[in-house]
């Protein structure tokens, strides 16, 4: 996950995480700014480009709010926020400033809305980290799906629309034609064909 190093100094890299569903391909450095007791902890702001910087939020320069900051690796941590636009994974390393002066900043990964629109995290729109009710699908390969715009206007036509999410196969509504797995305590999307 430890992304390259500028020049001499270490770094704290990010990257955008391609989940379940089809969020933006956002690569990039992470700078710690000070800003919050924590890089990028909840509620603070970033901006963006090849550096995701934290900045103030009243800034010109922020594009992206943190829902949620996690400690460790994602896959072994809580899933985002519905509304997630995109996932920062952020390594460990040791900068010239870190948030509580153990002069590191830990591993772990931040959860990401836009300020503004687009938000492909919202239902329907055909991204973000998760797969949500609202949301579209395509087949993508052998058993597999991947979101999409539910008007078109990703390239691919939606298939399929998450209607409903459940515990259990058996609980999705009549008219279900695909199973997706969502991930929660409801973890079983039931899919209707568009």
């Amino acid at each position: 996950m430890l992304l390259a190093a500028v020049g001499a100094a270490a770094l704290t890299g990010c990257q955008s995480a391609r989940g379940e569903g089809s969020g933006g391909g956002l690569t990039g450095t992470a700078l710690p700014s000070g800003y919050g007791a924590t890089f990028l902890g909840a509620g603070e702001c970033s901006s963006r480009g090849d550096a995701f910087r934290e900045v103030s939020c009243g800034s010109e320069k922020a594009a992206a709010r943190v829902l949620a900051r996690h400690q460790g690796l994602r896959a072994d941590g809580p899933a985002c926020p519905p509304r997630t636009d995109f996932v920062l994974h952020i390594s460990e390393s040791v900068p010239a400033f870190d948030e509580d002066g153990d002069g590191a900043v830990p591993r772990g990964f931040a959860c990401m809305r836009n300020l503004e629109a687009p938000h492909p995290g919202d239902p329907g729109k055909g991204g973000g980290p998760r797969t949500v009710v609202g949301d579209c699908v395509r087949s993508a390969r052998e058993g597999q799906v991947r979101e999409t715009p539910c008007d078109g206007s990703g390239g691919a036509a939606p298939e399929f629309e998450v209607a409903a999410a459940v515990q259990r196969r058996d609980q999705c509504p009549p008219g279900t034609r695909l199973y997706v797995q969502l991930g929660g305590d409801r973890a079983v999307g039931c899919a209707r064909r568009v």
